[in-house]
C-alpha cells in the first residue's frame, strides 16, 4: 500500500487493508478536527475509497472510533504496565515513573488519547473496548495496592480510591497541559513537575510520604 503524505492511503488504494487503512484515516481526522469533528464518509474520503467502502469492516462511525480507542489503551496498558515494572526498585519510585509515562502516551499520541477519553463511545457497547480500558485502569490499581500497604493497616484507605484519585489527578494534568495537540494549555512549569508535586500533596495527606516510603525499605 502507498500512503499519502499526511499518513492516508492514496488514490489508487485496492482495499487489501481497508480497516487499517480506515483507522489511519480516523488517526489522522481525529488530530486535525477532534473526534466529533467528521464523518463516516469523510473517513472513506480520507482513506480514498467509496462512502460505502468502511461498511464492510465497521457498523458506523461509532464502531470505527471503538475500534481506534481500543487500540489506543491496548497500547496505553503495555506502556503503563512496562513502566509501573510491578513496582520495582520500590513503589514510590515506580509510581512516579508511573505518572510520567501516562504524560508521556498523552503527548505521543493525542489522537489515540482523544479517541480513548473524547469520542463518547458508551463502554458497554463494545466488549473489546470495555476489556482494554479496564486492562490499563489494573494497572494504576496494582500500583495503588502496593502504595497503600505501606501504610499502618489501621490508616489504609481503599485502594480504588486513591487509583481514582490519582487518576484523575493525572488525566486533568494530562488533558490540559500535556497532550501533543492544539488542545493543550500552556503552562508555566513542566507537566511531570506539576503532576510530581500534586501526587505528593495528595500521599502527604493520606500520611504517605517519600519519608513514609523511605522507612519501609529499610
Amino acid at each position: 500500500m502507498r500512503w499519502g503524505k499526511r499518513g492516508h492511503a492514496a488514490r489508487g488504494y485496492h482495499h487489501g487493508n481497508l480497516k487499517e487503512a480506515l483507522v489511519h484515516a480516523a488517526l489522522e481526522l481525529i488530530a486535525e478536527k477532534g473526534p466529533a469533528g467528521f464523518t463516516f464518509a469523510d473517513a472513506a474520503r480520507w482513506a480514498g475509497v467509496s462512502p460505502a467502502a468502511p461498511y464492510r469492516h465497521f457498523r458506523d462511525r461509532d464502531a470505527l472510533l471503538a475500534d481506534v480507542a481500543r487500540r489506543g489503551f491496548e497500547e496505553f496498558a503495555t506502556a503503563l504496565a512496562k513502566s509501573w515494572d510491578e513496582g520495582k526498585p520500590d513503589v514510590m519510585t515506580a509510581f512516579d515513573r508511573l505518572g510520567k509515562t501516562y504524560l508521556a502516551f498523552a503527548k505521543r499520541e493525542p489522537a489515540y488519547y482523544s479517541a480513548m477519553f473524547e469520542a463518547g463511545v458508551p463502554l458497554d457497547t463494545d466488549r473489546e473496548l470495555r476489556e482494554a480500558s479496564e486492562t490499563a485502569f489494573a494497572v494504576l490499581r496494582a500500583a495503588a495496592e502496593k502504595l497503600v500497604a505501606l501504610m499502618p493497616p489501621q490508616a489504609r484507605p481503599p485502594a480504588l480510591m486513591v487509583a481514582l484519585h490519582v487518576w484523575s489527578m493525572t488525566h486533568g494534568i494530562a488533558s490540559l497541559f500535556g497532550r501533543g495537540d492544539a488542545a493543550r494549555r500552556t503552562l508555566p512549569m513542566q507537566p511531570e513537575e506539576l503532576l510530581e508535586a500534586a501526587v505528593l500533596i495528595y500521599l502527604r495527606g493520606l500520611g504517605l510520604g517519600l519519608d513514609t516510603a523511605a522507612a519501609k525499605r529499610r
